[in-house]
């Protein structure tokens, strides 16, 4: 099911609830009753129960915003980091430069074609994508320098290795959902308390009226939508896309 569907169908599903047990409600107040008459307690209740849960939801937005574009940057620094290695490698005899150029774009093609699903499904990297990059690492490592020129960029050609290998690890920490499940339960207790308190006002069936509530409803529903697409940085809608992968490696995009 295409995910913007899943928002229009959540979105109508909070206003058709809204709108229904709002109608439903009013049949059963009468006619003679003044919603004038709400205590002010119940007005601050409302108003303080909205703003906190309005801080909530901009914090669990900017949280999971903030996963997603580290995600994003922790990609770009290993597809770049790879992409140096190719390049330093320039000054190795040719056999032990073409040899690292390849393993290098064969841990790419797996990153790209192979690891990119399965995050994305599973929320795991490959067994194989470590051991490609290990074998990256082990060619790299295993060469003895023949020259001064070779020496110099021998060390550099390490800590990219490293680096590689660091934003590895921190794509395999992001694969997965960033919100815990006690967050997401309080996230829809507070939605479901937020629009509760609504009914506490005593809304009328005036068009007016109608219209801000499912609006309000539609409202939450979207923002809560927004947070479970941006939860898996490497899953739905926005998610980390493998383009730093494929600019700087065409012939395997």
């Amino acid at each position: 099911m295409s995910e913007w569907l899943v928002l229009a169908l959540a979105m109508a599903a909070a206003c058709a609830v809204v709108l229904a047990v709002t109608v439903l409600r009013q049949r059963r107040i009468g006619e003679d009753e003044d919603p004038s008459e709400t205590p002010d307690v119940i007005e601050y209740m409302t108003m303080m129960i909205g703003v906190v849960y309005a801080i909530v939801l901009g914090l669990a937005i900017a949280g999971v915003w903030e996963a997603r574009a580290a995600a994003q940057d922790d990609v770009r620094a290993e597809a770049q980091a790879l992409h140096e290695i190719q390049e330093r490698v320039r000054v190795y005899p040719p056999a032990v430069r073409d040899g690292i150029r390849a393993d290098v774009n064969t841990y790419v093609g797996q990153v790209v074609h192979r690891e990119w699903p399965a995050m994305a499904e599973q929320g795991t990297l490959t067994d194989r994508g470590g051991a490609l990059l290990a074998r990256v690492r082990h060619r790299v490592t295993d060469y003895r320098p023949r020259t001064d020129f070779q020496a110099e960029a021998y060390q550099p050609l390490l800590d990219q290795v490293a680096v590689a290998d660091e934003m590895r690890g921190a794509r395999a920490d992001a694969a997965g959902a960033t919100m815990p499940g006690v967050v997401w339960f309080g996230l829809l207790t507070g939605a479901a308390v937020t629009i509760g308190m609504v009914f506490t006002l005593q809304i009328r069936r005036t068009g007016r009226e109608l219209l801000l509530s499912g609006l309000f409803s539609a409202l939450i529903a979207f923002l809560l939508f927004l947070i479970w697409d941006l939860d898996t940085p490497f899953a739905r809608g926005l998610a980390a896309s493998s383009e730093p992968f494929t600019s700087l490696f065409p012939h395997l995009g």
